[in-house]
Parts: structure tokens; C-alpha cells; sequence
């Protein structure tokens, strides 16, 4: 999508610091980081959000859920003490960009419940 934030970011139309990117996803630091380790894993795939999945994207989340995430908790150091995974969907639950990303934040304490 031509007017998408993360489709641009995706494209390198804008900058970012990009952590880890593969033939699926690419991976960049949050802009406003609610921890000393917050990065979003977005697919290259536009997809609005969870309610937009379909069957044929099953292997793009087994490859986020089961590869990028383990995979970047650990270059971050937070694999061992625990870290927490957030998909924010529609506008009440938080989503604020039309395009699904994962949030993967660690590196202190979390607490329950969410804000």
C-alpha cells in the first residue's frame, strides 16, 4: 500500500533501524520504546491486521512465532529472563498502524495487567 508507514519502511522509502529483515519479515527498533529492548517484527506482506489473515499466511506467522522471535530474543539478550509479545488489533485495542506487526519488548520487568 502506497500511503502505509511499514510498507514504505519495508521498501527502505524510509529509514529505520532495521534489526533483522529475511525473504518474509523485517525487523526494526520502536520509534517510542516502552522497554530498554522494543522491536517490531512486521510482515513484507501487507496484512491490516490479525482479522485480516487468511490460510495461505499460516506459514508467515509459524515463521515469526517459531524463527524471528526466538531468534532475535536472544541476540537481545532476553530469551533467558522473559519477554512479552504484543499484536495490537483495531483501534481500541491499541493498533495504531493499519499494517500487522508484532511487538517484542523485554530487558525489565513486566507487569500485569497491560495498560
Amino acid at each position: 500500500m502506497s500511503d502505509c508507514v511499514f510498507c514504505k519502511i519495508v521498501s527502505k522509502d524510509i529509514p529505520s533501524d532495521i534489526v533483522y529483515e529475511d525473504e518474509m519479515v523485517v525487523s526494526f527498533r520502536d520509534l517510542e520504546p516502552q522497554a530498554p529492548v522494543h522491536v517490531l517484527i512486521v510482515p513484507k506482506k501487507h496484512i491490516k491486521s490479525l482479522n485480516d489473515l487468511a490460510p495461505e499466511d499460516k506459514d508467515l506467522l509459524s515463521h515469526v512465532m517459531v524463527d524471528v522471535i526466538p531468534e532475535l530474543a536472544k541476540k537481545f539478550k532476553i530469551a533467558d529472563n522473559g519477554f512479552r509479545v504484543v499484536i495490537n488489533t483495531g483501534v481500541e485495542g491499541g493498533q495504531t498502524v493499519e499494517h500487522l506487526h508484532f511487538h517484542l519488548i523485554g530487558g525489565r520487568s513486566m507487569q500485569w495487567p497491560p495498560g
